[in-house]
């Protein structure tokens, strides 16, 4: 007859507890969830801002396509304080593109453009709830473009650009897992179009 050696109980309990691997999958869930929390925040995070850039790009080339389209004859002469028709109708166009797409426009329509050097207006908005620094539209009505085919010339165009506050969340939560991330705290869009007139 052969004897079987066994483990005190106290002994016994402990390596049954130890080679019991059901709570394996809860802290591999606590150890993964970090990441999966950051992964899942930096692709919304970056998506929105594609998409915003998306639709200040396409408010900025539909506002110099209304300038571009417009004489250039009220350039001549403009009246201190006042805007050309044409800066004033690229204004109103990307104002309202804005609007019509949900992005806060941070009070632009009560902004009237101011002239700097040369041909170009800007106007700065910063009311309505805006984040950062606000939104800063400048219409450039005579904008240098070089073109080559055959010989080189420069054309004469209009440049629309936008640029805008943006918050990250991303960093917030990269910071929970000992990371940083810094990104542009504004994204800034140009669209150029051929002056018609």
């Amino acid at each position: 007859m052969r004897r079987v050696m066994s483990l005190p109980p106290k002994k016994n309990s402990w390596l049954r507890l130890w080679q019991d691997e059901t709570a394996v999958q809860i802290v591999e869930f606590a150890l993964s969830l970090p990441l999966l929390v950051l992964f899942m925040v930096g692709i919304f995070d970056f998506s929105n801002a594609v998409t915003l850039k998306q639709k200040l790009t396409n408010a900025a080339r539909e506002g110099a396509r209304a300038a571009a389209a417009d004489p250039a004859s009220d350039l001549a002469s403009v009246p201190a304080g006042n805007q050309p028709a044409s800066v004033n109708d690229a204004w109103q166009v990307v104002d309202n593109y804005l609007l019509a797409e949900n992005v806060n426009d941070c009070g632009l329509s009560g902004v009237t453009p101011t002239q700097g050097t040369g041909l170009i207006w800007t106007a700065t908005a910063t009311g309505s709830g805006c984040p950062g620094t606000g939104i800063t539209l400048t219409i450039n009505r005579g904008c240098i473009t070089p073109q080559t085919q055959g010989t080189s010339m420069d054309v004469i165009d209009t440049c629309v650009t936008l640029q805008y506050p943006y918050k990250w969340y991303f960093n917030n939560v990269s910071s929970l897992v000992g990371g940083s991330f810094t990104g542009p705290t504004s994204i800034t869009t140009t669209a150029t179009s051929f002056n018609e007139n």
